[in-house]
């Protein structure tokens, strides 16, 4: 077969086209955007505190971008310390640049180590990782070295018709005000002549939160198991008469035995019971649903009388539960109990038959958690320390 050469004159010159054409209209290289996380250091708090992660892209995004993503413990630990995200997803939209991330932190009082986790990116679609993996460090600013249940509870007011508030301790300072209380050292006479257990010392007392914590613990100390604390009003502030509100979350358990009370004030003259007690609160640990008000009196402890009387909370419930008010209503030969604004007993000189009635005296507060002793019995396998008596304020009105 013979060709012509003007045939293959165009045949090269049509393939010189098509090549032109393609170099003019060949699509460019596509470079992907690029996904990154920031890192964020910050302080734990004391109300809700949230981490708020930026994940940030960067370039064109001409179509959707998506990028998984997932909590991961480092010395901070998921439900302790933070809620986790165990797998969530970011989608981007066209031109969409920046996404967030939220984790909220678990926030408490008590002294720790700064703590940290991440946030790490995988799986992206449409984009490339530049910076995976967000660091979350958790500042503490916390101060104390324990952390203290404090719940909502029942509450009574600062003020009442025709009366007027003359003194109050609202505890809200960093420490115990020694203007008002003294601390009661060591084991007392014979444990406090009731064969308690307890090694009372100033350590274990502190405040919380505007809180007053009193805090018995199984530890050894003064050849004694246990240690707790015992604070009075004793040459400080003593009142004679009045209303008096003392609102407390209580301890519970075998051998437990808290107490919100009153002596008379001449006790170093004439002894007790004849200065005369006047017991605001008592609750034995083993039946931490039930309080009792009490007077004692007599001229001689061979002589010793009480009268008193109490009140459980209805369905089960417990003073370790919530806050609750312990008030008297004290007046010239009348004693009033009340449990939240509610009236259980009265104690008035009939009751008392021919017994001196030292109750028209003044008298100082003492606050105090025994552990052991003739009432509540010791503690057994049952009862878990530390326990703690939590006063958030005393009120006399007059």
């Amino acid at each position: 077969m013979k060709i012509h050469h003007s045939s293959v004159w165009l045949c090269c010159l049509l393939l010189l086209n098509a090549c032109a054409f393609d170099q003019e209209y060949q699509q460019p290289d596509i470079t992907l955007p690029t996904l990154s996380i920031n890192d964020i250091t910050k302080e734990e708090g004391n109300t809700t505190t949230v981490f708020e992660f930026t994940v940030s892209l960067e370039g064109n995004n001409f179509s959707r971008v998506g990028v998984s993503f997932e909590t991961v413990n480092g010395t901070a630990l998921a439900g302790e310390d933070y809620l986790a995200i165990p797998k969530g997803y970011l989608l981007f939209s066209p031109g969409e640049k920046q996404k967030t991330i939220a984790v909220t932190i678990i926030t408490n009082r008590l002294r720790e180590s700064d703590e940290n986790f991440e946030i790490r990116l995988s799986n992206p679609v449409n984009a490339v990782l530049t910076k995976s993996t967000g660091l979350g460090t958790i500042l503490n600013d916390d101060v104390l070295d324990v952390d203290v249940f404090i719940p909502d509870g029942y509450t009574t007011p600062t003020s009442y018709p025709g009366r007027t508030l003359v003194w109050s301790d609202e505890f809200s300072g960093d420490s115990l005000n020694m203007d008002y209380w003294t601390h009661e050292i060591g084991t007392g006479n014979n444990g406090w002549g009731n064969n308690e257990l307890q090694y009372y010392r100033a350590e274990n007392t502190f405040m919380y939160d505007g809180h007053l914590v009193i805090e018995a613990r199984k530890e050894p100390f003064g050849n004694q198991e246990y240690t707790s604390s015992r604070i009075v009003t004793r040459g400080k502030k003593d009142f004679k008469f009045g209303r008096i509100d003392i609102r407390a979350l209580l301890p519970e358990g075998q051998g437990l035995w808290p107490a919100l009370w009153m002596l008379g004030r001449n006790i170093t003259q004439i002894g007790w019971p004849a200065c005369g007690e006047i017991d605001i609160m008592e609750i034995i640990g083993s039946q931490p649903g039930r309080v009792h008000g009490t007077v004692h009196f007599g001229n001689s402890t061979a002589q010793h009388q009480f009268i008193g009387g109490s009140k459980s909370l209805p369905g089960g419930a417990k003073f370790s539960e919530e806050f609750h008010v312990f008030s008297i209503i004290w007046e010239q030969n009348s004693i009033k109990w009340l449990l939240d604004d509610e009236q259980f007993f009265q104690y008035t000189p009939a009751q008392g038959g021919s017994a001196p009635y030292p109750f028209n005296n003044n008298f100082f507060f003492i606050f105090n958690v025994a552990v052991g002793g003739n009432w509540p019995g010791s503690p057994d396998a049952s009862t878990v320390f530390p326990q703690r008596m939590v006063v958030d304020y005393i009120r006399v009105f007059q």
